[in-house]
Order: structure tokens, then C-alpha cells, then sequence
């Protein structure tokens, strides 16, 4: 696996020296604010190669990779459409984290403790991208979005007191049976 990832690095290098190289000589127009988004996007499409295929088998490599990807799309989408539309689409930085994180809940150990910044951050990120992009006006999502979170956190809240009303109630009446047994 060293070798192989020795040869890539290698390989990468030589095209990038063979581009600055033939772009210096004047016989191709070559500009860096076309590639330099490649310097996220490319480590982040590695990081999930390596993950799907084995190479790697730590699932936490995926948080970056999320978070890599996500930027080097922002950025390339900036670069070829321009910097104005940053104006709408810094949400996106949000929802990065929240895509590293969901991909580490999906294939990794789902840990339910990352479900609460993938929700907060992608939910924030979300709300605010629908508005700087005019799906949906933050006037009636934000309030929406609390009323839910709201509703969940009670919900929540009443299935455990009921778990633990149950696991009280049934104690004794299992501490019977197991006397009768004995």
C-alpha cells in the first residue's frame, strides 16, 4: 500500500510540474485560479477512494474527506461563476462539517452524540442557504425548524421517563418470579 501511494504522489507531481513547466514555455494558457480548489478537492476524493475501497479502513477519515470535498466544490463553483456568489453560499461552510460528520455516523461506529452537530450545523446551514438562495424565506423556516426541534426534544424526553417507569414497575415483579423459581 506504501508503494502505491508513494507512486501516486509521484505521478501527481510530475503532471503538476509538467503543467507549470509547458504554461512557463507559452505553449499552454494555464492559469492557477482554475486548479488551486484541487488542493481540497483532490485529498477530499482520496480520502473517500481510500475509505470505499479498503485502503483505509478508519471510518474517521471520512470527515475530512467530507468536509475537503464540500469546499473544493464551493470553491470551484466560485472560480468558474465568481467570488459574488460567496455572498450566498457561505452556508455551505456549515453544511461541510455536517457532511464529514453524517458520513462518519453512516460508516462508522453511529454514535448517536454526532447526530447533534449534523443537525445543528446542517440544519443552521440549510436554513440559511434556503434564504440567501430565496427557496424559502427564513421569516416562516426558522420559526418551523424550532417548532420541531421543540416537538423532538419532548417526545424524546416523555419515551424516556415511560422506558423508566417501565423498568421500574416491572423490577419487582421480576424479582418475584426469579424467588418462586428458586
Amino acid at each position: 500500500m506504501k508503494k502505491n501511494h508513494n507512486i501516486f504522489i509521484g505521478v501527481l507531481f510530475i503532471i503538476i510540474g509538467t503543467l507549470i513547466l509547458v504554461s512557463n514555455l507559452g505553449y499552454l494558457n494555464f492559469s492557477w485560479s482554475y486548479v488551486w480548489p484541487l488542493a481540497l478537492l483532490a485529498p477530499g476524493l482520496y480520502l473517500h477512494f481510500s475509505f470505499f475501497t479498503g485502503l483505509d479502513k478508519n471510518p474517521g477519515i471520512l470527515v475530512p474527506a467530507g468536509i475537503l470535498t464540500t469546499y473544493g466544490l464551493l470553491f470551484y463553483a466560485n472560480v468558474i461563476f465568481g467570488w459574488g456568489l460567496m455572498a450566498e453560499l457561505w452556508p455551505v461552510f456549515l453544511i461541510g462539517i455536517s457532511i464529514g460528520l453524517l458520513e462518519l455516523y453512516i460508516f462508522g461506529t453511529r454514535d448517536n452524540a454526532l447526530l447533534i452537530p449534523v443537525g445543528i450545523l446542517g440544519g443552521l446551514g440549510l436554513i440559511f442557504l434556503t434564504d440567501t438562495i430565496y427557496l424559502l424565506n427564513r421569516k416562516y423556516l426558522a420559526p418551523a425548524f424550532l417548532i420541531v426541534l421543540g416537538i423532538l426534544i419532548i417526545t424524546k424526553n416523555d419515551n424516556r421517563k415511560g422506558s423508566q417507569k417501565r423498568y421500574t414497575q416491572e423490577a419487582p415483579e421480576n424479582m418475584e418470579k426469579q424467588d418462586k423459581k428458586e
